[in-house]
């Protein structure tokens, strides 16, 4: 009997002009988190595929539990032990939350009808393992959060009982509380012989919950060691093939907190949020936190004009502004990267340069037809000023890894010349390395003079770039910190409303 649940022999796996696996060997122990982590087009998500079934490999081998086996599909992957939950999520966001987790395997009576309540209770069973009892197994998909459609995307992947269960950027859209839930039920399932594959880009994750990691770099095995003999600095040396000092940055010397330029007062919508006042300075960094649901991005979105206030008013350099839609709000210097790139922030069959000027389609035409020259000019500056990894401005956006996507993005809202530029989740599924260069444009553009709205749910992410720190809970603004007092603790218990210090003393 082998010593490993799963391994991997030299395996490769080549598509036309990219050899994305190039002989990665790889040891999953029975009962064991094995973090698999690289920089974007390291290879971890090709190798995960190849490993599901879904690609095959061009050389090498697999063997799960001591036997080689070559899988045919993703469903002969799942129906062997190997299930995955995939960065992308592969919900019917037209179809329900039992409906989802259970596709294909309700449970039926002799008349092959669904038995409704069997299934639902199954569902309810299922949610209790991250303590939700606010969303009902017939709410639709389409209703939840992003982040609670990453708990049913999990939630559907174990409910297939696996031998190993491989996560790929699992926490991407969750909370600190909604990912210790997720760290909890792993320890169970470890606990149980059940081994994980662990992909993530948040760094400290790896130290929480993994007990061995692989490091993959373009395509390539580089090592493989311990978690609790290794550090970050490791980690990111590995990954990148050089050091990263800092990857949040520092304020530029000289950068200085200017004028008041936006200032929102009492603004409320409908079982969203209410009575919600701050205000922004020019140069500033302001960071949003709070739990999944509280709010956050609803009242990022209704300062853009995406979604309707009731009351309140919000002011623009002084003057009260009526926002009606997003067009309006990009007309008055207000910009909004949305945390969903794919669905509302990208054009992803779409070319590089048209997504950089589809915020301001407008600017670039004359009598109805496009200044392509300046079209041209204008992202090739762009890609070359964000570091944008691309054969060229032609390549379409869905091609390119998730770091330059974003970079895409990013450089598509700083190409209105905001004065405000609300940023939802902005290194969400982005790499090491192109974190560090995002924070280092987000606090260019601060430097300029620009006010920056950061809405994350990584908590180092808000404590490493933000000046200030505003916490909404449950709709409504929990408390106000500025950088230097502000801990993992203190925003923690005004996001929960519990006092975490006073709890762990109690364990």
């Amino acid at each position: 009997m082998s010593d490993f649940i799963l391994e991997t022999r030299g395996i490769v796996k080549i598509f036309p002009g990219v050899r994305a696996l190039d002989g990665v060997d790889l040891k999953i122990k029975k009962g064991e988190v094995h973090a698999i982590v690289g920089e974007n087009g390291a290879g971890k998500s090709t190798l995960m595929l190849t490993l599901g079934g879904i690609h095959r490999p061009d050389e090498g081998e697999i063997y799960l539990e001591g036997e080689k086996v070559l899988f045919s599909s993703a469903q002969d992957a799942l129906k062997k032990g190997i299930s995955i939950v995939h960065q992308e999520l592969s919900l019917v966001p037209n179809l329900s939350v039992a409906e989802n987790i259970y596709a294909n395997r309700q449970p039926v009576n002799r008349l092959s009808l669904i038995k409704k309540d069997e299934l639902y209770q199954m569902t309810r069973e299922m949610l209790s393992l991250f303590e939700i009892d606010n969303i009902l197994p017939s709410t639709l998909v389409k209703d939840l959060s992003i982040a609670n459609q990453q708990v049913v995307e999990i939630l559907k992947a174990m409910s297939f009982h696996p031998k190993v269960l491989i996560l790929d950027e699992p926490t991407s859209s969750l909370t600190e509380i909604e990912k210790e839930r997720l760290f909890k039920n792993m320890r169970v399932l470890k606990e149980k012989g059940i081994s994980f594959i662990y992909i993530s880009h948040h760094l400290q994750e790896i130290f929480q919950i993994a007990d061995r990691i692989t490091i993959l770099r373009d395509g390539a095995y580089i090592c493989e060691a311990d978690v609790a003999d290794i550090d970050e600095d490791f980690l990111i040396t590995n990954m990148v093939g050089r050091k990263i000092e800092n990857i949040y940055g520092r304020r530029q010397s000289g950068h200085k907190i200017g004028k008041e330029i936006l200032e929102v007062k009492n603004i409320s919508r409908s079982r969203c949020f209410k009575n919600i006042s701050f205000s922004i300075k020019a140069g500033e960094i302001v960071g949003f936190s709070g739990l999944v649901g509280a709010g956050r991005t609803e009242i990022g979105r209704a300062i853009f004009g995406a979604e309707p206030i009731q009351s309140g008013e919000i002011y623009l350099d002084g003057k009260k502004r009526n926002i009606k839609s997003p067009e309006e709000a990009i007309a008055m210097g207000i910009g909004y990267m949305s945390e969903d790139r794919k669905q509302e922030g990208l054009y992803i069959d779409f070319s590089i340069k048209a997504n950089l000027i589809a915020n301001r389609l407008r600017s670039f035409t004359s009598k109805g037809f496009l200044k392509e020259k300046n079209i041209d000019s204008i992202a090739a500056d762009a890609v070359k000023a964000f570091n944008v990894a691309t054969p060229g401005i032609e390549q379409k956006v869905g091609n390119l890894s998730g770091g330059n996507q974003q970079k895409v993005l990013l450089a598509a809202w700083f190409g209105i010349k905001p004065k405000i530029l609300i940023v939802d989740e902005p290194t969400r599924g982005v790499d090491v390395g192109a974190k560090s260069e995002i924070y280092t444009l987000l606090r260019n553009l601060a430097a300029s003079g620009v006010g920056i709205i950061m809405i994350s749910s990584d908590l180092p992410e808000i404590l490493g770039v933000s000046d200030r720190i505003i916490v909404v809970r449950q709709g409504e603004i929990a408390g106000e910190l500025p950088a230097e007092q502000a801990t993992e603790e203190n925003i923690i218990s005004m996001a929960s409303g519990v006092d975490v210090k006073a709890e762990a003393q109690t364990r």
